[in-house]
């Protein structure tokens, strides 16, 4: 019997598990017995679409966006707009502190989709950014503004400044689908060789949260990244990432001695 029969078996079996007796909300009902069944194992292979849990369950669609919002607020599922609700937890994005990573890298290794909204890819002039880079304060700055995508799924903001000067080809670049780092590679000749980051647990603005799609009461963490290539500065940048999607994961051993690690959940 394939795993799709079974579970097409198990939600017909499941269709009395609502009491419409009970003071209870039929959404609770519908949370409470989906995060049963996905603490027993079920909904490995495919979580059930929306129209099916109408079916099976015997009720409205509203119940069951109601019952999937709940349960994606406390990360059992990940539903977004769209898109059939699948098991959170699944997808692990790790990047290694110490080392050169690439976030799209990281979301393609990990098997999901990588893209990006660009909100934003212009020259401006920020004297804070300049000062950070050790360049004048007049100094224009190309400033590349995304929201990153995993599977659809909102994961980060991430904005990035370079010197114009270097960078000024990559404003013809469309970052819906492509790296930056490679982009910068292809089209400059630039490969960062250094850097230094900063990692703190911070406090998202209300537009900043809406961008995230954050739940209520989840934080986020802010990474600050300032790139060399050889001893020049010639990167800064700001990244905010879901904190329920977020780890940091220290390493020891007699051998390797103290390493950190990151680990950033592309589903929640």
């Amino acid at each position: 019997m394939s795993g799709s029969t079974r579970n097409q078996m198990t939600m017909i079996a499941s269709s009395n598990s609502l009491d419409r007796r009970s003071p209870l909300p039929l959404w609770a009902q519908l949370r409470d017995d989906l995060r049963r069944r996905v603490e027993e194992g079920e909904f490995v292979e495919e979580f059930p679409s929306e129209m099916e849990l109408v079916d099976s369950y015997r009720v409205s669609r509203n119940t069951v966006r109601d019952a999937l919002r709940r349960l994606r607020a406390e990360g059992t599922v990940v539903a977004g707009r769209g898109r059939r609700p699948r098991l959170g937890g699944q997808a692990e994005i790790e990047q290694p502190i110490g080392a050169l990573y690439s976030l799209y890298s990281s979301v393609e290794a990990a098997g999901l989709e990588p893209t990006s909204l660009v909100r934003s890819l212009s020259v401006r002039y920020d004297p804070e950014v300049a000062a950070n880079l050790e360049l004048p304060s007049d100094t224009a700055l190309v400033h590349l503004e995304r929201l990153r995508l995993a599977n659809d799924e909102p994961l980060a903001i991430d904005r990035v400044w370079f010197p114009a000067e270097i960078a000024e080809p990559l404003l013809k670049v469309d970052f819906t689908r492509v790296g930056f780092y490679d982009e910068l590679a292809s089209r400059t000749g630039i490969r960062l060789t250094g850097g230094r980051e900063r990692f703190r647990a911070m406090t998202p603005s209300r537009s900043e949260r809406s961008l995230l799609e954050l739940p209520p009461g989840v934080a986020a963490f802010a990474i600050e990244r300032l790139g060399f290539v050889r001893e020049r500065a010639v990167e800064w940048r700001h990244t905010i990432v879901r904190g329920d999607r977020f780890s940091v994961v220290a390493e020891f051993s007699a051998g390797i001695g103290y390493r950190l690690d990151i680990s950033a959940l592309a589903s929640a």
